[in-house]
């Protein structure tokens, strides 16, 4: 399939910055979104038309196939606008990097025909497969599925035989189960998908591996984009109430600007987010060699771990600045509060994991 200067890829490929009219869309639909546990019609649309799900399609098949460094810098832009669009996007890109590396040239039609088409997936083996004459009988659970209702298919982690496999499987051929309901990243849509007693064709299965170091690198950049991406929409609401005639209660000042406490609070979250920006570079730019060693990928992934908690820390001043109104049902800062707390603890930014692995692999 060829991409044409029509193709939703376009704008992506051309300025790898989030157009203003799709960034306009997911942030008017973010409410909304949160309270169906499920991104808006109009949401999926302008991630689709914007190439967003296109990003780790295979050029082959008329994707992008964008390097870490740009998925990230485009993951950022689309987490200002909605964290749970950019969670949605991420896990896409997750989901075909796995499937084009472990089908590769074998790859099922039907999973890139559509190069725009929205994928999700889990690699948690918890079901297991039955080879048959041509073809492998499903029965499973997959908790945690980000985007399963608007997805076109999943890649999904099972024990075939007693060997880890991945399943390409159409998502009409799964049942959701509605099992999200979290504080935050509400509008991800990270339900359940089951599988009851499916079965597939045996070419849509392929033995498992662990990811490589780069591979691994690249996972976790794929959660960490969305929540810094997030911490820097918190950061445009607490400029706009600088830049007001809101003033610190219990005060004299007339303006939140006038204060050194405040102005010194919003240098450290402004610092906090750069910070986190610059080791999510620094990462990305790791993910793209092929010569990663265990030390080397250990100490990215607690940078990760790292440059997460410096975004979460950043929101946590701004509350501070912004004060009791910040919780106001209203102002779009209390959910990015949420959405930060709960999606920076995603288990590949865990801090103390990440240190005992550095600390293991550096004395192995």
């Amino acid at each position: 399939m060829t991409t044409t200067i029509s193709s939703p890829t376009a704008p992506v490929a051309a300025k790898a910055r989030l157009d203003e009219a799709c960034a306009q869309t997911l942030r008017a639909e973010a409410e909304t979104a949160e309270r169906q546990c499920r991104l808006t019609p109009d949401g999926i649309e302008a991630l689709r038309r914007y190439g967003a799900f296109a990003l780790r399609t295979p050029e082959a098949h008329g994707g992008l196939w964008a390097s870490p460094s740009l998925l990230a810098r485009v993951l950022v832009d689309l987490g200002r606008a909605c964290p749970s669009a950019a969670w949605v996007a991420g896990t896409c890109a997750t989901s075909k990097t796995i499937h084009a590396a472990t089908f590769a040239d074998s790859s099922p039609a039907e999973a890139f025909g559509d190069p725009d088409a929205l994928a999700c997936g889990s690699g948690t083996a918890v079901g297991h497969g039955a080879r048959e004459a041509d073809a492998v009988r499903i029965t499973a659970r997959w908790s945690y599925v980000s985007g399963c209702e608007d997805a076109a298919w999943a890649n999904l982690g099972l024990t075939v035989d007693g060997t880890y496999s991945w399943v390409f499987v159409p998502i009409d051929a799964l049942r959701v189960e509605g099992t999200w309901q979290t504080a935050g990243m509400r509008a991800t849509g990270s339900h359940t998908l089951v599988a009851d007693d499916v079965v597939v064709p045996t070419d849509w299965v392929r033995p498992g591996s662990m990811p490589t170091p780069a591979e691994r690198a690249f996972l976790g950049l794929m959660v960490l984009a969305p929540i810094i991406g997030a911490a820097y929409g918190a950061l445009d609401v607490t400029e706009a109430m600088f830049a007001s005639d809101r003033r610190p209660f219990t005060s004299n000042y007339n303006r939140m600007a006038d204060s050194p406490g405040a102005r010194q609070w919003l240098a450290e979250a402004t610092h906090l987010l750069a910070r986190a920006e610059q080791t999510m570079d620094a990462v990305a730019a790791t993910a793209e060699r092929d010569d990663l060693t265990e030390p080397e990928v250990a100490a990215a992934s607690m940078a990760l771990a790292d440059a997460a908690h410096d975004s979460r820390t950043a929101v946590e001043r701004m509350l501070d600045l912004n004060g009791t109104s910040g919780f106001a049902a209203t102002n779009p800062l209390q959910r990015i509060w949420r959405d930060v707390a709960v999606g920076s603890r995603h288990p590949l930014l865990n801090p103390y994991l990440a240190t005992e692995r550095l600390g293991s692999a550096l004395t192995a």
